[in-house]
């Protein structure tokens, strides 16, 4: 019954901005440690940046840190990436993700980890 629907992606030029959602149902985005994931084409599903559960501590991967910002709306039940200064190797398809329980909080960058994925939102950021 858990459902992630991700949205926001777009085009937009090199420097600019998008915000990413990911709405959730069935589960609790604040119960679960939750992440975005991106891909390119050709390329492997890479992780991007992550929200843990219940106290909120992110982690990002060094080449979006201090660009991108995740945080989610309890009350909405829905996590969002902020995207500012954006640069063209951003370009990919970003996913948002539902990480297992029966992990830890560490490798929040393994793939593996996750059960839930949405559909995918495509961003394209032009030079």
């Amino acid at each position: 019954q858990v459902q992630l629907v991700d949205s926001g992606g777009g085009l937009v030029q090199a420097g600019g901005s998008l915000r990413l959602s990911c709405a959730a149902t069935g589960d609790t985005v604040s119960s679960r440690t939750m992440a975005w994931f991106r891909q390119a084409p050709g390329k492997e599903r890479d992780f991007v940046a992550a929200i843990r559960r219940n106290d909120g501590a992110t982690y990002y991967r060094d080449s979006v840190k201090g660009r991108f910002t995740i945080s989610r709306d309890n009350a909405k039940n829905t996590v969002y990436l902020q995207m500012n200064s954006l640069k063209p190797e951003d370009t990919a398809v970003y996913y948002c993700a539902r990480r297992s329980r029966i992990y830890l909080s560490s490798n929040w960058d393994a793939k593996n980890t996750y059960d839930y994925w949405g559909q995918g939102t495509q961003v394209t950021v032009s030079s």
